[in-house]
């Protein structure tokens, strides 16, 4: 099923000064992996912001269409975005100090998502984040990038979201903990309907990807299968 449609996105800065993104199309079926690839700079979290109107309307005009299973994003209210945001998708930014309040203990996310202590620790385990008396007791500032990262995809995923958003996945991981977190995708985002990955890994884009295109100066590719990709392509 058609999930995300988007139509003749064009996105500009300080009104129509400066193009940032130039007649963007793509769709997104329920049940797949997309990832873009694109040089650090090149707009993909800009290109991802866009998709549920996070973008400082003061700063950035976009104009087009982004289809939600035939519902327009930017007709909607504040009220309905809000529950799009929350209920139906998900991000997992890059910027991982604004993932977390710091006042916060980790133990004020882990608390609303309402598992039972056995589950909590399992999904910890496979995470390889402390157990649940251990990590529920610090704050975000005590726990490193690359833990931060996994906790914001475990959280994100418990939450069962229908499209799940991740910003550069790996750029807080070691090589281990990336190829722990290829698995980890497999297992858990195949209960999801959708994925979007925005990265400069090629490797790990190959590794997890169903469709690949690629975003350069503000032009996005169409996507292919990753076996056509990776056999035609040489961006990068």
């Amino acid at each position: 099923m058609l999930q995300v449609d988007i139509k003749n996105l064009f996105l500009y800065r300080n009104s129509k000064e400066i193009s940032l993104l130039t007649n963007i199309n793509f769709k997104l079926s329920e049940g797949k992996v997309y990832t873009i690839l694109g040089k650090n700079g090149s707009g993909k979290t800009t290109l991802i912001k866009s998709l549920t109107k996070l973008l400082d309307q003061k700063l950035y005009k976009v104009m087009g269409k982004i289809l939600w299973y035939n519902s327009n994003i930017y007709s909607m209210n504040e009220a309905e975005l809000l529950i799009l945001r929350k209920n139906k998708i998900r991000y997992v930014f890059q910027d991982l100090t604004n993932n977390f309040d710091p006042l916060k203990k980790i133990e004020f996310y882990l608390s609303q998502t309402k598992l039972n202590p056995a589950d909590l620790n399992k999904l910890l385990s496979d995470f390889l984040l402390p157990e649940y008396k251990i990590i529920s007791g610090l704050y975000p500032y005590e726990i490193s990038g690359g833990m931060a990262q996994r906790l914001s995809l475990m959280l994100s995923i418990i939450s069962n979201p229908k499209l799940l958003i991740l910003d550069e996945p790996t750029s807080a991981l070691d090589y281990v903990n990336a190829n722990l977190l290829k698995f980890l995708l497999k297992d858990y985002c195949s209960k999801l309907s959708s994925v979007i990955i925005v990265t400069h890994d090629m490797t790990f884009a190959k590794a997890v990807s169903d469709e690949v295109a690629v975003l350069t100066d503000g032009f996005l590719s169409e996507f292919m299968s990753t076996d056509n990709f990776y056999q035609t392509s040489s961006v990068l």
